[in-house]
């Protein structure tokens, strides 16, 4: 079975507060580092009255300091939104704090609204398309310094903290080829270009100092509970979420519903954005893991869900686990 990771929002649930959910982000991550799984990512949204991880890089201090060997890093920083040097020295430093375990991943979206871009950045020259060129230039601070560099980042210089792309369109494929870098899809929310993108980034690869062949990872909403039956109670807390972002009301998590009506069915529909989700029992989650992989082929699937308890999002966490090594020992 290939490796399972985990993508967290540090969800604030209704009833919380941003303390809370940056402390279960940290359990979250505790118990992925004990079930094994390979990295732990956080993800940079802002004005998001819903998510507690807008200041990624001191979040993911804040996980590292309660963790021992599982990797960390962003899924991820969007880079228009600042410049590549502070970027550099951040995880710089969290590397220097962290050795060998952290991961840088950007993406070109403002992981927010226009308005809020603007005050993030106080104006929006340059943005999404000078993309390629901010991924160049914060690789080259992260690189070896070349003699008479004037500026260096440090801490930060040197480290190599290893760079991915992230995308939910073509446009990331094509770039994490061309630079010969890693790559990660959102197919958690953006399905639709999925196989598509995967197929360009293989294709089009080229090895690069960081990588020698792709690596493409994949997201993947699962949720599991100890029924079929539970797992989609707690799916609706997602569910209802997507459906306010869509009517322009995003907010805090909801608890889960009773939805033996079906009103949120829409949001699983082919086409949608969780129409890739596995959601079940155990069984249920070992067969959507199995043809998750059988059909699109991943290096590495990384996991995200919006539960509302914690304690059931870390046992969600260890259904995937022993799913995982079943799939592992029946291979």
């Amino acid at each position: 079975m290939i490796p399972l990771s985990v993508l967290d929002l540090s969800p604030i649930v209704q009833g919380g507060d941003p303390g809370q959910s940056l402390r279960a982000s940290r359990d979250l991550a505790r118990a992925a580092e004990r079930l094994g799984f390979q990295r732990y990512w956080l993800a940079e949204h802002h004005n998001m009255t819903g998510i507690a991880s807008a200041a990624t890089a001191v979040a993911l201090a804040f996980v590292g300091d309660g963790t021992s060997t599982i990797r960390l890093g962003a899924g991820g920083v969007m880079l228009p939104n600042h410049a590549p040097l502070i970027i550099a020295e951040q995880f710089g430093t969290l590397d220097a704090l962290y050795p060998k375990r952290i991961d840088l991943g950007v993406g070109r979206a403002p992981g927010t609204d226009q308005l809020t871009a603007r005050a993030l950045r106080r104006n929006l020259a340059g943005g999404v398309d000078q993309f390629p060129q901010d991924v160049l230039e914060l690789m080259a601070f992260l690189d070896d310094p070349q003699p008479n560099q004037a500026i260096r980042a440090v801490p930060g210089y040197g480290s190599k903290v290893p760079v991915w792309i992230l995308g939910s369109s073509l446009y990331g494929a094509q770039l994490a080829a061309a630079l010969g870098l890693p790559f990660a899809f959102a197919s958690h929310f953006a399905p639709a270009m999925l196989d598509q993108a995967a197929q360009i980034y293989r294709q089009q690869f080229r090895p690069s100092p960081q990588a020698e062949r792709p690596h493409l990872m994949l997201g993947l909403n699962l949720v599991a509970g100890e029924t079929d039956a539970e797992a989609r109670f707690l799916f609706t807390s997602l569910q209802q979420a997507f459906v306010n972002l869509h009517r322009g009301q995003p907010g805090p998590l909801p608890p889960p519903i009773d939805d033996r009506n079906g009103e949120l069915a829409g949001t699983v529909a082919a086409g949608s954005p969780l129409s890739k989700a596995v959601v079940g029992g155990p069984e249920t989650i070992r067969a959507g893991l199995a043809q998750f992989v059988a059909q699109h082929r991943p290096d590495e699937i990384i996991l995200t869900a919006q539960i509302f308890d914690q304690a059931k999002r870390i046992r969600s966490l260890e259904i995937a686990s022993e799913a995982r090594d079943a799939l592992a020992g029946a291979a």
